[in-house]
């Protein structure tokens, strides 16, 4: 008797569980969730096993697909088109199906399981951007669902490569850009940051510009011996001493007009003495002043990260016996530098600052070293988007009705988009994570737990179904 009483016991605590996460999800949550289970890691990416996921179901709401194959395997790009009747250009909304992998025993819930645990949806991707893809793949099939006549094509991009690869958005706009050409687009970006410990948001940053990507490789040569005969010229003392002096090198602040925007906005939001740093840290008058500002809003990385070129070793290779001292020691060192940042004077100070005959710097790339310092310093040239456009201002003018007592800038990126392609053609971007986080949320994104909450993604959908609908919908 008590077996069968503890059994449904059992029974009823799993369908009350059921009912629990049930009443905690939407449609938005739900797609997340099956997108998160279609491990796409990069490397391989497997892209294609999504497009195909995400193929019959917008088919079936009357979207004109294409699977557009790479040279590379199971590699794909997925675009959606819903038509308009031509009065306007059209609209794009790009989302990267890639991610970064895991580390899978610092995770506590499964990352490619799309669990929800007390609110939240867990998953390699939750943040970056498979949750933007949810959130973006939903308001557009609204549209379809809803029978909105629409006065431009609005197109759906699930990308390839964005996580690194040869077959990303670049290779996809030089061969296929009837695809994806667009008056302007929707992409990755700012952030709607949540008050820690609090529902909330504080504001709504809209990127118009992203920080670029410059990776090194800083080589140590140093003499190969046998390892019980250790001599001075060793590389890896040499490859750590000067990661030592890279640790230790700061080029300092640097403003750009979206950065000062960015911090004058985020002044209005700020308490004690926050408020008095933020205005500090902008006026620039008093050089003491403004280096306490510095050290106490530089504590948050990601306030730090917006404000100066910023320097983060990623890997390290060296060494392949025990017993055998190596005769070179390589760092691979991750850059991401602010718009009019001089590359190749960027790189030389690097030099200097690791300056040693043993130590060699160069930019890792498959191209030669003047190709690829040509593309960095191109890249570097690119303006922001500019904010007059009906996007910028349909979309700040939601986010206002979505979070009333927020307030909303326009932002550089800290971290980097594929949004080049586009912006190389003249075509204004402009970036949001489009879900209400908050500081921890933010800390797990490309690390351990990633998770997004299920309410953001339901605000956010609505956010964006918005949008949508006051840039496309024919009057």
């Amino acid at each position: 008797m008590r077996v069968i009483r503890y059994l449904a016991l059992v029974a009823a605590s799993l369908i009350a569980a059921q009912i629990q996460a049930q009443s905690q999800t939407n449609p938005t949550a739900e797609l997340l969730r099956e997108l998160i289970r279609i491990d796409t890691s990069n490397p391989p990416g497997n892209e294609g096993a999504l497009a195909e996921f995400l193929q019959p179901r917008f088919e079936a709401l009357g979207f004109e697909v294409s699977i557009v194959e790479t040279p590379a395997e199971g590699k794909a790009h997925f675009i959606a088109r819903l038509r308009g009747d031509g009065s306007k250009r059209p609209l794009l909304l790009a989302a990267h199906a890639d991610v970064v992998g895991v580390e899978r025993e610092l995770w506590t819930q499964e990352p490619f399981a799309g669990d929800i645990v007390d609110g939240y949806v867990y998953g390699r991707g939750a943040i970056d951007f498979k949750g933007g893809l949810a959130v973006f793949a939903e308001a557009v099939m609204q549209l379809a669902r809803n029978d909105v006549p629409l006065a431009r094509d609005v197109i759906f991009l699930a990308e390839a490569d964005e996580e690194g690869g040869s077959y990303g958005t670049g290779w996809l706009a030089r061969d296929h850009w009837p695809l994806i050409d667009a008056e302007f687009a929707l992409n990755e970006g700012g952030w709607i940051i949540k008050r820690q410990g609090s529902d909330d948001v504080r504001y709504v940053s809209i990127s118009t510009a992203d920080k670029f990507m410059l990776s090194l490789r800083i080589t140590a040569s140093g003499h190969s011996i046998h390892s019980s005969m250790p001599r001075p010229d060793n590389a890896i003392f040499a490859l750590a001493r000067a990661l030592d002096k890279l640790s230790e090198y700061d080029g300092g602040v640097q403003f750009i007009p979206i950065t000062r925007q960015f911090f004058e906005t985020l002044a209005l939001t700020a308490e004690e003495p926050e408020k008095t740093w933020l205005k500090d840290f902008v006026a620039g008058t008093d050089a003491a002043r403004v280096a306490q500002a510095d050290r106490q809003i530089g504590a948050d990385p990601l306030m730090r990260a917006f404000t100066r070129n910023t320097i983060a070793p990623v890997i390290l290779e060296a060494g392949f016996r025990i017993n055998v001292i190596p005769g070179t020691a390589t760092a691979l060192v991750n850059f991401r530098l602010i718009p009019g940042t001089d590359v190749a004077a960027f790189i030389e100070e690097i030099r200097r600052v690791t300056a040693d005959p043993a130590i060699s710097v160069e930019i890792l790339t498959n191209d030669s070293q003047e190709a690829a310092l040509a593309s960095l310093q191109e890249r570097s040239r690119q303006m922001p988007s500019p904010e007059d456009t009906e996007l910028y201002q349909a979309l700040a003018a939601s986010a206002r009705v979505q979070y009333p007592e927020a307030l909303v800038t326009s932002y550089l990126f800290q971290a980097g988009t594929d949004a080049g392609a586009w912006r190389n053609r003249g075509v204004p971007v402009y970036g949001i994570y489009p879900y209400p986080i908050d500081q921890d949320d933010l800390s797990r994104m490309h690390g351990n737990d990633e998770r997004v909450p299920v309410q953001s993604l339901a605000e956010g959908t609505e956010m964006i179904y918005r949008v949508l609908v006051d840039v496309a919908a024919a009057n």
